[in-house]
């Protein structure tokens, strides 16, 4: 994980216990619940121990010597009113922790993704895809589980040794005082093991997430492993992964096989000790049998109640951990809120000035990408931005819809500062058609949608027409309702292609961004994109970032980029004129090629 001071080792554990109390704000809204499902788990904690005390006076009865004039007879009725009780606390407390646990970790993990979703661009450059499905799933399920068994086995543990301790003491003091006179060392041995297991837990934790990671990057690139066949490599690496994991897990189990040891070889010594001690008592007649019987009871029900005790305290440590990790990400500046679709918004005219912009990625500070970019669009013009491959294309498009922000120079649309307006509207004004066409797994009418979720029906037809979409879709059994697969892999580059321009044309954007659009298209497909695409263009300020040099004759300007810096500009008819221009050049190599 990250290596964030925040969370550092070291941390007082106040700030710690502060930070998992706040989960606790997500289950407010059900405190009533809560409450119901505490004072059931305690009458059912207290009912267990009535049984216990209730077989003691049942061995006295039946051996003369009850404090009670109850029949041996009756005992039977007893039990079984205890038994129904029993089992009605604890279907209550079940369910009342079941309401609590599954709204109030649902609130949670929607918060969670709402944070994600809202993250800024860069951030999403600086981390793992499984780090933050692994704090969506591993994190959240820990604290569920924490939440819905763990607190309430804690609780009953507690409840357990209060009230065991308090009947032993009355039941028999002497041997209590024995007893209890192992605790401390106990305790003294849980506060020890439990702090090391803390630190494997959450090793073992990170090092899960880090497995996660390559899973999803498989599942993600399962193409490129496919393509070069290097599924030996990917199970050697997940293999790898998993083989860290493991071997934390042993030695996390080692410790608490260690501590389970010690806890239980004190209890059961100590429980024995108190047996001989116990029937000494009886044999002397200072104890009565049934009460050495109940005391033996309940000298198990306590002893478990601490090894318990020790092994819900390595887990709700645990859930500390997994809470840590939680809300960093929840506690990070969200980039635009979550709020309902924007309809009103202020539309742009579409003039786009870049002036003395200069550039660095954050992760790459020693590295200039943009040099002193002047670069103007007036509005329903269409500009090309033309370059070899990191020439600064793209982070230019990617300056203009600020997924990162400028350090030098001003970004201008309609003569105001792009750091002025807000990211929403900025954003709801652009629409991007991209190389690699990615859609998501839902229908191809979702698909539109996603470009204006309340648009009507028509509108998605017309759009789909405007694409040249319309005769493939209408050509499908399910039409808009067919399902396109996993990352749109059931359609062709090409209908991709349009179901992107599709959607870029419901969206109705008065900036357009085509980041080449039609590089990875045969022929004929780049025609028919190459149609919607004139389509989309009409009446919008246009960007498009182009190798193949025969789609962008008609721009209005063209730049030509090298290293980050604008080299030339002009129209095509313009830059074709200088031989010994970079364009000029480029232009002669591809249109030899085509011939």
């Amino acid at each position: 994980m990250s290596g964030n001071s925040k969370f550092e080792k070291g941390m007082l554990k106040k700030d710690k216990l502060i930070t998992f109390l706040r989960v606790f704000g997500y289950i407010r809204p059900y405190i009533g619940y809560f409450i119901i499902g505490m004072v059931m788990l305690v009458l059912s904690s207290v009912l267990m121990m009535g049984f216990l005390y209730v077989a003691g006076e049942m061995a006295n009865a039946a051996n003369g010597e009850s404090r009670y004039d109850i029949p041996v007879s009756q005992y039977g009725w007893i039990f079984l009113v205890l038994l129904v009780l029993q089992g009605l606390f604890s279907y209550f407390r079940v369910v009342t922790m079941a309401i609590v646990s599954e709204n109030g970790m649902g609130n949670l993990r929607t918060k969670l993704f709402d944070k994600i979703a809202t993250l800024n661009y860069s951030y999403f450059e600086s981390v793992r895809i499984g780090e933050l499905t692994s704090r969506m799933t591993n994190d959240i399920e820990k604290l569920q589980s924490t939440f819905s068994v763990t607190l309430a086995e804690f609780l009953r543990q507690i409840v357990t040794l209060v009230v065991g301790i308090g009947v032993l003491a009355w039941l028999a003091p002497k041997l209590s005082l024995i007893m209890l006179m192992s605790l401390p060392i106990v305790i003294i041995i849980a506060v020890v093991f439990g702090r090391y297991i803390r630190k494997l837990s959450k090793e073992r934790q990170d090092k899960l997430a880090e497995t996660n990671t390559v899973v999803e990057e498989v599942l993600q690139n399962f193409q490129i492993v496919k393509s070069f066949t290097n599924e030996y490599l990917e199970s050697i690496r997940f293999s790898k992964s998993i083989g860290e994991v493991v071997k934390i897990s042993i030695r996390f189990a080692k410790w608490r096989g260690l501590f389970f040891m010690f806890v239980i070889t004190l209890l059961f010594g100590a429980i024995f000790f108190v047996l001989w001690q116990g029937a000494l008592l009886v044999e002397t007649g200072e104890m009565k049998l049934g009460d050495l019987f109940s005391f033996i009871m309940y000298t198990g029900m306590i002893g478990g109640a601490i090894a318990g005790l020790g092994n819900l305290t390595t887990q709700i440590i645990s859930a500390v951990g997994a809470t840590d990790r939680v809300f960093e990400l929840l506690d990070m500046e969200s980039e635009v809120p979550i709020q309902d679709e924007v309809q009103n918004f202020v539309r742009f005219n579409g003039k786009v000035r870049f002036e003395n912009l200069s550039f660095t990625y954050p992760s790459r500070p020693e590295v200039e990408v943009l040099h002193q970019i002047d670069l103007h669009i007036n509005p329903g013009q269409t500009v090309a931005l033309v370059g070899a491959s990191g020439a600064g294309k793209s982070t230019i498009t990617s300056l203009l819809l600020q997924f990162f922000k400028h350090q030098e120079g001003h970004i201008y649309i309609d003569d105001t500062d792009i750091t002025e307006i807000d990211l929403q509207v900025l954003r709801k004004n652009i629409a991007i058609v991209p190389q690699d066409i990615t859609l998501f797994a839902g229908t191809i009418r979702e698909n539109i949608l996603y470009g204006q979720p309340l648009a009507s029906e028509e509108e998605v037809i017309q759009a789909a027409k405007q694409a040249n979409a319309w005769e493939f879709i209408k050509n499908f059994p399910d039409q808009l309702d067919t399902v396109v697969g996993e990352k749109g892999m059931k359609v062709s580059g090409g209908q991709r292609q349009r179901l992107a321009i599709a959607r870029a044309i419901l969206r109705d954007p008065s900036i357009l961004i085509l980041d080449e659009a039609t590089s990875s298209l045969d022929s004929q497909s780049e025609h028919l994109v190459q149609q919607a695409l004139n389509s989309l263009m009409v009446n919008r300020t246009s960007l498009i970032i182009a190798h193949r040099l025969s789609t962008i004759r008609n721009a209005d300007k063209i730049y030509v980029m090298s290293k980050g810096k604008i080299i030339e500009s002009g129209t095509h008819d313009d830059l074709i004129q200088d031989p010994a221009g970079s364009y000029s050049h480029l232009a002669k190599l591809q249109f030899e090629s085509e011939v």
